[in-house]
């Protein structure tokens, strides 16, 4: 324990604690909409919008580059809102198909940087261990905001707004963390959580994450590995594990089902997203 220095933890540790804030509740919408692979398409569309700015020369104005990237981010959501309205049964494949596009862009605005290979792991992994607290102050007050909207705004049901505030959201993060931990901290704990009674689903998947994260960050600092990356394997053990130290004990389709029929919308997320659309 004599290489780890707490000290230095501390703020990523923070970073992440912040990330976890908006996307466990985010992500449970998500899974509630059937609609996993929505993070990863925006959090490519969102750091292809960085990648341009750089691309451009706009790298020196933080303004330029943030703007850049929500402007990319806000019109891939509003081009997923278009493709839900018009191909609800193939929206899954729509996603896949805007990840596929954003990052084979991403590829060829690198081929002109000849630090791209440094950019692309960037994007993909993040760099939380190098995280300074002035940047966390800005990303509090959003995800305030954010936190206010989701649990006044009624993002279940309006699908414009969850779009919106779901592409300023991953934004922020991914030029936090990364492409792969904005993905885990909205699925994973989440999903790990599913299985608990309805009452600790919330609780238990912020216990997850913030385990996942503690757990990764020493881990990398003990091992000297990459931090995003060993906070994502971190996250999907603690996942794993938890629900079977606790002993939930109750089958998937058992729980979900009768969670679905009590909550709505928070049960599985095929037969909650179809009463949603057929109420459209």
């Amino acid at each position: 324990m004599a290489d780890l220095h707490v000290d230095l933890l501390l703020v990523p540790f923070l970073a992440g604690l912040l990330v976890l804030a908006t996307h466990v509740p985010l992500g449970r919408m998500v899974l509630d909409r059937g609609i996993v692979f929505i993070d990863l398409a925006i959090a490519q569309v969102a750091g292809l919008g960085v990648l341009l700015a750089h691309f451009l020369g706009w790298e020196e104005s933080v303004w330029a580059v943030q703007m850049s990237a929500v402007a990319a981010a806000l019109i891939g959501a509003a081009f997923l809102i278009w493709s839900e309205e018009r191909f609800a049964v193939m929206q899954e494949a729509v996603i896949g198909v805007v990840f596929v596009f954003a990052a084979s862009a991403e590829l060829i605005l690198l081929g002109f940087d000849p630090h791209g290979a440094e950019h692309l792991k960037d994007l993909l992994v993040g760099q939380i261990l190098w995280v300074e607290p002035p940047q966390l102050v800005p990303v509090a007050i959003l995800y305030a905001a954010v936190l206010a909207i989701l649990y006044v705004g009624d993002l279940r049901r309006r699908r414009g707004l969850f779009y919106a505030v779901f592409a300023v959201t991953v934004t922020a993060s991914v030029q936090l963390v990364g492409v792969y931990l904005v993905f885990s901290s909205l699925i994973v704990p989440a999903l790990a959580a599913r299985n608990f009674p309805a009452r600790a689903r919330l609780g238990a998947a912020y216990a997850i994450g913030l385990i996942g994260y503690a757990l990764g960050l020493v881990a990398s600092a003990l091992v000297d590995i990459p931090t995003g990356a060993a906070i994502v394997c971190a996250l999907i053990a603690v996942a794993v594990l938890v629900p079977l130290l606790v002993k939930v004990g109750r089958p998937w389709r058992g729980g979900t089902e009768s969670a679905a029929v009590t909550e709505g919308t928070d049960g599985a997320p095929e037969l909650a997203a179809e009463r949603s659309r057929s109420r459209r």
